[in-house]
């Protein structure tokens, strides 16, 4: 059994906002105000240098509970948000810096310091999952889907490779390299966004990528614009494709 407190709590919008820990892990979970039963989970993790309730994941949370009825949970990465930073943190925060500065590619830093996240990330997704199915509104059994962009990618491969709890999931933005294995042991449907002129990821790295997970229903979303011009219908889109996966009345 792992230890869900809830320390906060508020509600706007029809949309119910819960602060928690799971074994001093901090998460939000967001959840339809009107408490109308059970309904599907969806697990999002957030970007590089951003944290539980960036504006990006309280949005996305909001067009997934008010659009569909779902309970959306996030969880603050290691070294983010609420979580203190490492020595090891702060080393490959200002190696990567020092490359920007530089002109130098930024790439092989951020993958590396992912997959360094992800191997402490992974099993605290697990642990919340588990607490969160313990939750009445929630269950265990239900559906449960993954989105998680950039940093959020390379949690959630590996992630969803291990979880067989998890049956739909989106994902984009990131490099193949620490990733590819782990994804050809997906077959769950995959929503892929990728920038077609993305200044850090070469369109061939994030082609590889997509074409590494073995789902036989994969979508690939590119849009012309750099690392940080993803358009924001591609919210709609995946809010959509949770919805059809995981068929719920809101």
């Amino acid at each position: 059994m792992h230890s869900l407190h809830f320390t906060a709590e508020t509600s706007s919008n029809g949309v119910r906002e819960r602060d928690f820990t799971v074994d001093g892990v901090p998460g939000v979970l967001w959840s339809p105000a009107s408490g109308t039963g059970r309904a599907p989970l969806i697990l999002m993790a957030h970007g590089g240098g951003n944290h539980k309730k960036s504006p990006a994941m309280a949005g996305r949370a909001h067009r997934l509970v008010t659009g569909c009825g779902f309970h959306v949970a996030v969880i603050d990465a290691p070294g983010h948000g609420d979580r203190p930073r490492t020595p090891h943190d702060e080393r490959e925060i200002a190696e990567l810096f020092r490359a920007r500065a530089a002109g130098e590619p930024e790439g092989p830093i951020v993958v590396r310091y992912n997959a360094h996240l992800a191997e402490q990330a992974v099993p605290e997704y697990r642990a919340t999952l588990d607490a969160l199915q313990e939750l009445p509104e929630i269950g265990p059994g239900g559906p449960v889907g993954f989105f998680g962009l950039n940093m959020g990618t390379a949690i959630g491969v590996p992630f969803v490779a291990s979880e067989p709890r998890i049956s739909a999931a989106v994902f984009g933005l990131h490099w193949p390299d620490a990733l590819a294995d782990a994804a050809r042991r997906i077959t769950v449907p995959i929503e892929f966004d990728l920038q077609w002129d993305d200044e850090h990821i070469p369109r061939e790295s994030g082609l590889a990528l997509f074409d590494a997970f073995a789902s036989k229903e994969k979508t690939l979303h590119a849009n012309a614009g750099a690392h940080k011009e993803l358009p924001r219908f591609e919210v709609d889109n995946a809010v959509l494709f949770f919805a059809r996966h995981f068929p719920h009345a809101a």
